[in-house]
């Protein structure tokens, strides 16, 4: 348990306070929005609920560890562009150059970083919502191909894709 603990890399990136009005007043509780990577390929987020927020930010970090994802990497960017999509949500993101950086904002650089990409550009439509943000990016990772496991779905070689 302790090796997979030390395996990945955590980031909370929403801590919101929710309440529910009864009867006898309010019931406050906290809700989390964690994301955890291995910072080569392996990615997750996940939600957790409580009346505490070290008890939410538990369950958000085992949420997000089993939910976790691979993705195709190309060196230190993606392989190809690709749009992410969750509700009001479009992130566009694009390969670039070394040297370029993580361009992006809110939980999507977040994501990314613990995915282990250093050079990308992205560009958020619509809704602006942490949690969508955070489950687009996602999607839009979850899409990605590297040319060599195209050709093999396909039966072709790399050559036949490229050309």
């Amino acid at each position: 348990m302790d090796r997979e603990e030390k395996e990945f890399a955590e980031k909370l990136l929403k801590i919101s306070r929710v309440s529910k009005t009864t009867k006898g007043g309010r019931t406050i509780s906290f809700s989390v929005l964690a994301a955890v990577g291995n910072k080569e390929g392996k990615v997750g987020i996940g939600l957790g609920k409580a009346n505490g927020v070290p008890d939410a930010i538990r369950k958000a970090v085992a949420a997000a560890k089993k939910n976790m994802i691979d993705v195709s990497l190309k060196g230190r960017t993606i392989p190809h562009e690709t749009v992410g999509k969750w509700g009001a949500t479009s992130i566009w993101m694009a390969p670039a150059y070394e040297g370029t950086g993580v361009i992006s904002g809110s939980s999507c650089r977040e994501i990314l970083e613990l995915v282990g990409v250093h050079n990308i550009l992205t560009k958020i439509k619509g809704s602006k919502n942490k949690h969508n943000v955070a489950k687009a990016t996602i999607e839009g990772l979850r899409g990605l191909r590297t040319a060599e496991e195209v050709a093999e779905l396909r039966g072709k070689t790399v050559k036949e894709i490229l050309s």
